[in-house]
């Protein structure tokens, strides 16, 4: 088990993925063809189940794609069944405070860093996959070094407890909500605003400053290009049913001006 997103990342490579809401493991093989480093399999907004999200992240795995998921909400069922079909790593949403954090490493991670429950399912290979055949001790090992925890920054009170939040050992990073972010700070939507800015500069700051890692949703090339160059390490590009939806758009204005 490798975590090739995690890896790149670490050795400060640039990260690009989209949110999967087509819900088709061809899709998601095209995903992986065009060369993406993840997809964030979408639970909590998407009509997906742990059963579905194993045909995607098999089928993301074929041209190494990392499959990370969104989980529906905080807690062991939503966050173990996801793990154990073999998510990556785990977008929370709607995170507020410590004590949320420290449920989520409870749930995601084994001992002794949490309380995961042990099964040899699907995403070990039931145990057949080779780091998982040297005892409970490696397998514990490497399943939480691979795995990514990553909080969702998309409310008030998360914006305020962040370094708590982050601190909490067992936890890998951060992803930023911007339009929850922007709804929660008053501002729905009004990225220009100097406190949305200063909010989105913060969270990266904190991440620097702690040596995690750091994630945002952008909604179009112009967005990300500046999460870019504002120094996030990874973007999550819009979601691949919009960007099917605008590309053949785009192609019938350009063929037939309609």
């Amino acid at each position: 088990m490798k975590n090739e997103l995690k890896a790149r990342m670490l050795a400060g490579e640039r990260t690009l993925g989209t949110f999967f809401e087509t819900g088709s493991a061809t899709a998601a093989e095209c995903l992986g063809l065009a060369g993406l480093d993840y997809i964030i399999i979408d639970t909590e907004h998407g009509p997906f189940n742990p059963q579905t999200a194993l045909e995607y992240i098999r089928a993301a795995k074929l041209y190494g794609t990392t499959p990370l998921a969104r989980v529906s909400e905080i807690s062991r069922q939503a966050i173990l069944k996801l793990l154990d079909v073999g998510a990556m790593g785990l977008v929370i949403p709607d995170v507020r405070t410590v004590e949320e954090t420290k449920k989520i490493v409870e749930y995601g991670k084994y001992m002794p860093l949490g309380r995961r429950g042990v099964a040899n399912t699907a995403g070990s290979g039931f145990w057949f996959e080779e780091y998982a055949q040297h005892g409970l001790d490696q397998y514990f090992r490497i399943s939480n070094d691979e795995t990514l925890l990553l909080p969702q920054c998309e409310t008030r009170e998360c914006l305020d407890n962040l370094e708590d939040i982050l601190k909490v050992p067992g936890i890998d990073g951060i992803y930023v909500g911007p339009f929850d972010l922007s709804a929660a700070l008053g501002k729905p939507g009004r990225f220009d605003d100097p406190e949305v800015k200063g909010a989105i500069s913060y969270i990266l700051k904190v991440c620097r400053d702690l040596g995690k890692l750091s994630f945002i949703f952008a909604a179009d090339v112009i967005a990300a290009r500046e999460d870019y160059e504002l120094g996030y390490e990874s973007v999550t590009l819009g979601m691949d049913a919009a960007v099917l939806t605008q590309a053949f758009r785009q192609m019938k204005l350009q063929l037939l001006g309609e």
